[in-house]
């Protein structure tokens, strides 16, 4: 599959490949030389022009639309935190089966269906794909709901950054609390303290 041959898009769908009059034998030889790459059934990443990250989260957005970016990664996301995710922490209603990715770093987590929706926007990865992102204000509600997995520092480091914010508005903050009693508690106390 010759380079001048492809569309100029860093993933490739199969109307991508139909309409640029490409056969599935150009489409395997191209895998072979390494051209492209297959990242979901029907979806091709070309070499160089996507990094590791944003093929697997494209790769998870197109075949499981309920996937939502959650705790360190949303908080690097929302510029919440100095750390570096080591890997990619991915949420799915509970009762959801997560994807197979042997490759990526991903890290699912089973949120509660009531309010998985709660503070879920959604982000353009790459191309027109669209993964869902939690809000920063949900973020920091999770990083209080769950210190066993992100820590209290980080929780906490994350909740006064955002109070930096200029539009920050703790009373909103608290009203999507209330959607999630077990963080309410703390989240109060650490506001009262930073406030």
């Amino acid at each position: 599959m010759a380079d001048r041959r492809l569309p100029s898009k860093a993933i490739l769908r199969d109307a991508d490949i139909t309409a640029s009059k490409l056969s599935w034998r150009d489409v395997d030889e191209g895998i072979l030389r390494g051209d492209v790459e297959r990242i979901a059934p029907g979806t091709y990443a070309r070499t160089g022009l996507v990094d590791d990250d944003s093929a697997s989260l494209a790769s998870i957005a197109l075949r499981k639309p309920s996937a939502t970016m959650c705790l360190t990664s949303a908080l690097d996301r929302h510029d919440l935190t100095d750390e570096i995710p080591f890997q990619i922490d991915i949420a799915v209603p509970r009762g959801s089966r997560t994807l197979k990715a042997p490759y990526s770093r991903i890290a699912w987590h089973h949120f509660d269906a009531s309010t998985f929706l709660v503070g879920r926007e959604q982000v353009e990865i790459i191309d027109g794909i669209f993964i869902g992102l939690y809000s920063s204000q949900r973020t920091i509600i999770d990083a209080f709901r769950l210190p066993h997995l992100i820590g209290a520092d980080t929780a906490n480091e994350a909740l006064k950054r955002w109070l930096r914010i200029p539009s920050s508005q703790p009373a909103e903050l608290l009203k999507m609390a209330k959607s999630f009693p077990k963080a309410l508690p703390r989240l109060r106390n650490s506001l009262e303290v930073l406030l």
